[in-house]
């Protein structure tokens, strides 16, 4: 019995130290599935703004560098085409965030064209949109535009804010022809001379230069519009009602990685190669480095993605002031202050 004992222990404890031994040489892919805390990572889905470029390298940074994990999130980033398509996407559930321009998404809301979504966090503090173009188009003022042809996408802000800022620069809207486009497809449109100019933002200088060959010329919608904020981030209201703390979470995880990417532009650069193999490393780490004065402005308080709701009452009169909305619209519409960082 003594003998029969010792062999079922034996045997137990065999079996044992084989589990353990199991566990052990899987723990890597178990410790992929859970985060900071220990707990399970939840899926969620991020937009970029338009397209992979320099610009919108931050996610990858925050999800290479692991921020998005400890935070408890496992990410899928995929490609937006511009604030109308990214509002689109996140209000249907097919998205849980995504960055849009601030002044887009108040012309969707104050048009009727959208609703159900909110913005969370500032990524810049002043509008980077603008028209692109190169050298021998003649085009070096915002009057030349007259009698040329642009390409954007439908839902691109820059397209959608082009008559409130061709009627502040003394514009004739109604002789500039827009032609549709994709977002990564742009600038290649530019470059073969298909078109005069493109919607675009004004970091994309440096990508515009090294794919077209040629000098790029850039008119900002900030010189003749001033307080207008650039990308915000936003989420359903859904979510925001639901899931706050969730969004505070998703929130820092992001703003961490693009605070790391301004720090890091070739880092960041880098890590945007490595899951987008299209990237020219040097155009996206001088995109950031142009970024960077946008994102940290004199009025946006210590805290990069605060939001302050006096500037976005100035932006909407703006826009009411040039006749661009149709309804009138108030900062929380469009903002949750409760869920933004504070200044």
């Amino acid at each position: 019995m003594r003998r029969l004992t010792r062999t079922v222990a034996t045997a137990a404890l065999a079996t044992a130290l084989a589990l353990v031994s199991a566990c052990s040489s899987g723990s890597d892919s178990g410790d992929d599935a859970k985060g900071g805390n220990g707990g399970a990572l939840e899926k969620v889905t991020y937009l970029t703004s338009f397209g992979n470029f320099g610009r919108d390298s931050y996610a990858w940074v925050a999800k290479e560098k692991g921020f998005f994990k400890e935070a408890g999130f496992d990410v899928e980033i995929k490609a937006g085409q511009g604030t109308g398509g990214v509002i689109q996407t996140v209000v249907g559930g097919q998205a849980d965030f995504g960055p849009i321009d601030l002044t887009g998404g108040l012309l969707q809301l104050g048009n009727g064209q959208a609703k159900d979504f909110v913005a969370v966090a500032a990524i810049q503090q002043r509008t980077m949109a603008g028209i692109a173009t190169v050298e021998g188009k003649n085009i070096a003022s915002p009057k030349d535009l007259e009698g040329k042809k642009l390409a954007d996408t439908p839902g691109s802000v820059v397209r959608n804010l082009f008559p409130t800022y061709a009627r502040l620069a003394g514009v004739d809207a109604s002789k500039v022809t827009w032609v549709n486009g994709e977002a990564q497809a742009l600038i290649g449109t530019l470059a073969s001379g298909s078109v005069d100019g493109i919607g675009q933002f004004v970091v994309g200088q440096p990508t515009i230069e090294a794919v077209a060959k040629k000098k790029a010329v850039m008119l900002p919608y900030s010189n003749v519009m001033q307080d207008l904020y650039g990308n915000v981030l936003i989420t359903s209201s859904k979510i925001a009602k639901e899931k706050p703390e969730m969004v505070k979470r998703f929130t820092a995880a992001l703003l961490k990685g693009l605070e790391y990417s301004l720090a890091n532009p070739k880092e960041a650069a880098d890590l945007l190669k490595k899951n987008v193999d299209a990237t020219n490393t040097a155009s996206a780490a001088a995109e950031l480095e142009l970024m960077a004065a946008y994102v940290r402005s004199g009025n946006s308080g210590t805290a990069i993605g605060t939001l302050d709701s006096g500037r976005v009452a100035k932006s909407i009169a703006i826009l009411q002031g040039a006749g661009a909305l149709k309804q009138n619209i108030t900062p929380e519409q469009i903002i949750d202050f409760s869920l933004a960082p504070k200044a």
